[in-house]
């Protein structure tokens, strides 16, 4: 394996990136986001580089999931074509795109938290969401175990905001939401810790995405407009 490749090839080497690569990355204090990536979008990345900043991160790992519980299978593109445009668009070097969920057989995340925590006992982990997730976070499988078993970080959505704020899994964790302004500080709290992170509002979506497609009719291509430093 060329370790020498830069840090967002490293995908297709899978977990042995991180057993067989001796550079830092992908860090000591990593966030985690998972999804579809179906596809993958500027608001990923947005969430991604705004939690490298404000939660003082080494770096984000993005968990590209095989399939999601709570959506069709029909709906997702091929995997390897997930990972591969999620690569291209993340265009970062403390952001790393993973298919561990796949390598791990696991489908929920609560089961991917616990896997992570027991490989990597030495990192510290926060969860990210957007604020449309910890919207729909009741329908996951065992959500209040995942509040207690990580700190999570969640990020303004336009249009989500009030809904999610007002939804039963923030309501039922109240009295331990944090300030904001300590966001530097979360992924050393103990859980159940999570904080409400305001972020410049970003409306896209995968579900918008998909449906240009559709009525285009055409399989997705990545714009270059999307990618920082592209023209």
């Amino acid at each position: 394996m060329n370790c020498e490749l830069g840090y967002s090839y490293c995908w297709k080497e899978g977990l042995s990136v991180l057993k067989n690569c001796r550079f830092p990355f992908p860090g000591r204090r990593v966030g985690l986001l998972g999804g579809s990536f179906n596809p993958a979008h500027r608001g990923h990345r947005l969430i991604s580089t705004e939690a490298i900043k404000r939660l003082r991160l080494d770096a984000v790992w993005w968990l590209v999931t095989p399939q999601n519980p709570l959506k069709k299978c029909n709906d997702l593109a091929k995997l390897q074509e997930r990972l591969k445009y999620a690569t291209k668009l993340a265009n970062h070097p403390r952001i790393w795109v993973t298919d561990v969920e796949r390598r791990f057989g696991s489908q929920y995340s609560i089961d991917t938290i616990k896997r992570l925590k027991r490989k990597f006992p030495k990192r510290k982990f926060v969860w990210l969401l957007g604020a449309d997730n910890l919207a729909q976070m009741p329908l996951w499988l065992d959500w209040p175990k995942i509040f207690e078993s990580i700190p999570i970080a969640v990020f303004n959505r336009p249009s989500y905001c009030h809904q999610a704020l007002a939804g039963l899994a923030a309501e039922r964790f109240r009295r331990s939401q944090h300030k904001e302004q300590y966001a530097r500080y979360l992924i050393d709290t103990a859980p159940p810790a999570w904080m409400f992170i305001h972020t410049p509002a970003d409306p896209i979506s995968s579900t918008e995405i998909r449906l240009v497609q559709n009525q285009k009719s055409k399989p997705h291509k990545l714009n270059t407009r999307d990618i920082p430093g592209q023209t």
